[in-house]
């Protein structure tokens, strides 16, 4: 913060004395220091300029003046506010880049670097690598050094893996569900089934990916286990990337696999045990999980 400039009155006086100024109301200005003899301080009205931070020593930058709302020299913009704005450009880059894998835009076995896709989104590659970072955590990508990041070749087995997986985890969920829920509960999640149908109709694996799991994670939702839900999610999500080599899901997959849906809200709603059971079981062997 720079020291304020010394206020400079306009107004013409030829008769200034020392004293109160009846005009202005200020206080007489200072004398001589008795004890040094030193000359009067600075002139009224001027500013002291910043002296160093009593905490952070001499030579640091003063804090902001609360009552004025200044802020320091550098004119930075509050970590806070910068950590928020990067974090969503991260969060729809991650989002944009899933899309790009389930969709089979990423190849399997393709080394891509975040400079690159930076240039294709028309951002900086920051958020691009910090987006890839994530999902080399989820296992989608590799790490290459100094090259990019790898999309995992993934297999049939491991695929089989996860199906196998969630069965475990989910069927005894869903079969408890089935149970203790109201149907009117079922009823309200048909407008989300329905959507699953609609991009299936559509051909747009991307779109129906993210339907799938919104479906999936609102029938999980009504069991009331976060970490449940989080760990479900998780292995869906897995379960939708591409295979090695594997070709696009045909039309006719998406739109057996989103009948699906439909298919075993009606059946918890008539509490039809088995059925439940058969059709979580077959589902996660689909095309679309």
């Amino acid at each position: 913060m720079e020291p304020s400039a010394p206020f400079t009155d306009p107004t013409p006086r030829s008769d200034s004395v020392p004293g109160s100024d009846p005009v202005r109301g200020s206080a007489p200005g200072p004398g001589p220091d008795p004890v040094r003899g030193s000359a009067p301080g600075p002139v009224r009205g001027s500013a002291p300029g910043p002296g160093p931070d009593p905490v952070r020593g001499p030579g640091s930058v003063p804090a902001p003046d609360p009552a004025r709302g200044s802020v320091p020299a550098s004119g930075l913009v509050p970590a806070p506010r910068a950590a928020v704005r990067r974090h969503s450009v991260r969060g729809q880059i991650l989002q944009a880049l899933r899309a790009a894998l389930v969709g089979g835009e990423l190849v399997p076995g393709e080394v891509y670097s975040a400079p690159v896709l930076a240039e294709r989104f028309g951002v900086s590659a920051t958020p691009v690598r910090e987006a890839m970072q994530r999902l080399a955590t989820e296992g989608a990508v590799d790490v290459v050094p100094n090259r990019g990041f790898r999309v995992v070749e993934r297999t049939a087995r491991e695929l089989a893996e996860l199906a196998e997986v969630r069965a475990l985890i989910e069927v005894p969920v869903m079969l408890r569900l089935a149970r203790t829920v109201p149907a009117a509960r079922w009823t309200e999640l048909r407008p989300l089934a329905e959507a699953t149908s609609t991009a299936a109709a559509r051909g747009d694996r991307a779109h129906y990916a993210e339907a799938d799991r919104a479906f999936h994670r609102a029938v999980l939702a009504l069991a009331g286990n976060t970490q449940l839900l989080s760990v479900a999610d998780d292995l869906h999500r897995r379960s939708q990337w591409p295979l090695t080599s594997a070709p696009a899901a045909r039309h006719a997959d998406l739109v057996a696999d989103a009948a699906e849906h439909t298919a075993l809200l009606d059946a918890l709603v008539a509490q039809d045990l088995a059925v439940v059971r058969s059709l979580v079981e077959e589902h996660f062997t689909g095309s679309g999980g």
